[in-house]
């Protein structure tokens, strides 16, 4: 296959994707293609490599009727999806320059010499307490965390489509009520995490919309 090919491949996956609002419950995604669709978002690029997020498939369909309530956003999804993932982001305590887990990123995960481990925890730090200010309090590096989630997240739906298969990012939930579910089901068991956003993935019940967007020129703009 040549470049022009592989081109267009990406392109019409694009074209195929869609926020799929209700699944075939009868089809079910293969583990194999699951575990593409999950590798994906793994391999997903995050600042400074730290890959501040988690992944729950919420596979369990108790579990999904106790969220519904509380999910607006996938009434459909939730009941129909062949997977249904919850993505996590790592909160303050996690992802400060001296936090257990940066550190185990550093030295177990990156693997970095002593020397390197300490002047990258110093650029680091430097970066959330100067250029982007993120040290200000919880919510404002939580959210700096959930944006990055986003990168996994289009990945994953992008890496989907290329295969066939349907997705549906969900926004539409009680933050606050679903970590309670969690929290009672002891899924979440401290406060290292908080819920980004969800995806549902599956086979689509019913044919979607044309597709619409901007055209070209009114969505760049190139500086020379």
């Amino acid at each position: 296959m040549n470049k022009e090919q592989v081109k267009e491949q990406i392109l019409e996956a694009y074209r195929f994707r869609h926020a799929c609002k209700e699944f075939d419950a009868t089809k079910s995604i293969s583990k194999e293609d699951f575990d593409f669709i999950l590798e994906t978002g793994r391999l997903s690029p995050s600042s400074f490599g730290f890959e501040p997020w988690k992944f729950l498939v919420v596979q369990n369909m108790d579990l999904r009727t106790k969220l519904l309530p509380v999910t607006w956003g996938a009434q459909k999804q939730l009941p129909t999806a062949s997977h249904y993932v919850i993505i996590l982001a790592r909160t303050k305590p996690s992802m400060v320059a001296e936090s257990e887990y940066i550190q185990h990123m550093m030295k177990d995960v990156q693997k970095l010499p002593p020397e390197v481990v300490q002047k990258k925890g110093e650029v680091y730090h430097r970066f959330l307490e100067s250029d982007f200010d993120l040290l200000q309090n919880e919510r404002v590096m939580f959210e700096w965390a959930c944006r990055q989630t986003y990168i996994a997240l289009g990945n994953m739906m992008t890496a989907a489509a290329q295969i066939g298969i349907d997705s549906c990012p969900i926004e539409g939930f009680d933050k606050e009520k679903v970590e309670g579910i969690l929290r009672e089901e002891g899924i979440l068991t401290d406060d290292q995490f908080g819920i980004s956003c969800m995806v549902a993935f599956g086979y689509r019940k019913n044919p979607p919309r044309d597709k619409t967007r901007q055209p070209i020129d009114q969505v760049v703009e190139w500086i020379r």
